[in-house]
């Protein structure tokens, strides 16, 4: 049985990412670290960095439009719009706030959402449950992130993983027997430190020293997330599954976080998810946080590797540390 009052969904999907690729021997230049390491280790090959002056908001707002044209929508249609992201414009005023004001969207709320590389399907569950709710007609789901500006580029452990992008997508009501079938959503406080940017707020705010010290810039003990990740991003999948009343053989196709190969693949052995139905761009992109499932999402509709009548499952993970997955019926 469905967990919504009525049937909700996606209705149209965008994706941006810089043009500027950085490759993994570009990298080796400036860190002491080397291709085959990386691709080894992680599955990347190279990822996107956006240039100065292109912030959060500028490519959430492309992700944005290209998700409303998909969907057949205007600016006004909007209700909501949802932001998630670790790496926002500024504190205030919201990432959100900015894109309603690029796109005109004067008739859509707007809030920011923290919950690292899972907020993507935060946002998703969050926007489902107000369409279904009927709070919302049209709900606008971005996830973006500008990971380069966080990371300390002599931190050969750090600034190999991440890159740059944003993902968007239109929540909406859809028939009956489609859209969103079970949701999945939590986090483990406890073990939030293990991936955190210390100076980044009003614990310990910015200074010359704390720059200097390297603690605006995010920190990972990569052991204890590895982890964490292998032990959750499949299991979130499979809660979602059991609540959709579904069972592993009615999945079609999986979008799993794309932040390590091996994770990856953990997750879809988990499923009994052959690799052909399981969507990864990682070698591409790198981890791009809240980004990520966004944009594989959207890559993932546009090469039609993900069709109407696919039963589809997300799963990510993230800094926080947060789980979440979602089962829906593509439309």
């Amino acid at each position: 049985m469905t967990m919504w009052t009525k049937p909700v969904g996606i209705i149209g999907t965008g994706s941006f990412v810089p043009d500027n690729i950085v490759t993994n021997a570009d990298l080796e230049k400036i860190v002491d670290t080397n291709d085959q390491w990386i691709r080894e280790r992680t599955g990347i090959e190279e990822r996107r960095i956006a240039p100065e002056g292109m912030n959060a908001s500028d490519m959430a707002t492309e992700a944005a439009r290209r998700a409303m044209a998909s969907a057949g929508l205007t600016a006004e249609d909007i209700d909501c719009i949802i932001v998630a992201t670790l790496t926002g414009d500024m504190s205030i005023p919201s990432t959100a706030c900015l894109v309603q004001a690029n796109l005109g969207a004067t008739n859509a709320a707007a809030f920011d959402l923290g919950a690292a590389c899972s907020g993507f399907v935060y946002g998703l569950i969050t926007a489902g449950s107000y369409v279904s709710n009927q709070l919302f007609k049209h709900v606008l789901v971005i996830g973006v992130e500008v990971m380069s500006r966080v990371i300390n580029w002599q931190d050969r452990g750090t600034c190999v993983l991440f890159g740059d992008g944003a993902g968007a997508a239109v929540v909406s009501t859809v028939p009956e027997g489609y859209g969103m079938l079970g949701m999945d959503m939590g986090a483990s406080g406890a073990g939030g430190m293990s991936l955190c940017i210390p100076s980044s707020g009003t614990a310990m705010i910015q200074n010359d020293k704390r720059i200097e010290e390297g603690l605006t810039y995010i920190h990972m003990d990569g052991a204890e997330v590895y982890k964490f990740a292998v032990k959750t991003m499949g299991r979130t999948a499979l809660k979602a599954l059991e609540r959709a009343g579904l069972k592993l053989e009615d999945l079609d196709r999986f979008i799993p976080h794309q932040a390590n190969k091996r994770i990856i693949d953990s997750a879809a052995h988990r499923l009994k998810m052959p690799e052909e139905k399981v969507f990864i761009n990682l070698p591409k992109y790198g981890n791009t946080s809240a980004a990520s499932i966004g944009i594989a999402l959207d890559e993932a509709v546009r090469s039609g590797f993900i069709q109407r009548d696919h039963t589809v499952a997300f799963a990510g993970f993230g800094a926080g540390l947060t789980w979440a997955g979602l089962v829906m019926k593509w439309y």
